[in-house]
């Protein structure tokens, strides 16, 4: 019985050493991997299960399709949410805002799951600088993030004009 309590124990604290680290994409990557890249508008929320998981699945009212290779998402599912009094957090996954603007870089896998590329990475708030220009900005991530070799790196902000990267999403951004 004591043992038994202590991998209890041990399985319980566990989880708490259990995290996120998230892969540094480039721009050029996240374009290429991307099934669809739209401007959206998010129109509300609501959290559902997907096996033991928690998904909060976010309403897209799309304004403007930079890339789609099939039919434009109108939902995307991030991971984690409450639901029945239940919370799942998921480091580096984005929380979006009913009513802003993004742009969003999606994966819509096999099953029909659509899911924002690189968590929060895939997501850039549409704003407007000081002379009125559409802007994109993403925050750095302060989730541990590996580079390609698997060398930890910090991640940068991201600041362009709209146009810029609608440019870069039709070039391919190589």
């Amino acid at each position: 019985m004591h043992i038994g309590l202590k991998i209890g124990l041990v399985w319980a604290l566990s989880g708490v050493a259990w995290g996120t680290t998230l892969e540094q994409l480039s721009m050029g990557t996240m374009i290429r991997q991307s099934t669809a890249i739209v401007r959206v508008r998010v129109g509300g929320s609501s959290a559902g299960r997907r096996g033991s998981d928690i998904y909060t699945s976010y309403r897209l009212d799309v304004l403007e399709t930079f890339k789609a290779s099939k039919t434009v998402p109108s939902e995307v599912a991030v991971p984690g949410g409450t639901l029945s009094g239940t919370r799942q957090t998921v480091a580096g996954a984005p929380k979006l805002v009913d009513g802003q603007e993004y742009v969003l870089f999606l994966w819509t896998s096999p099953s029909g799951l659509t899911q924002v590329i690189g968590l929060s990475q895939g997501v850039f708030t549409v704003l407007k600088n000081a002379n009125g220009e559409a802007t994109v900005v993403r925050a750095a991530s302060t989730e541990p993030m590996l580079g390609p070799a698997g060398q930890p790196v910090t991640d940068q902000s991201v600041n362009l004009t709209l146009d810029a990267l609608r440019q870069m999403v039709q070039g391919g951004a190589k």
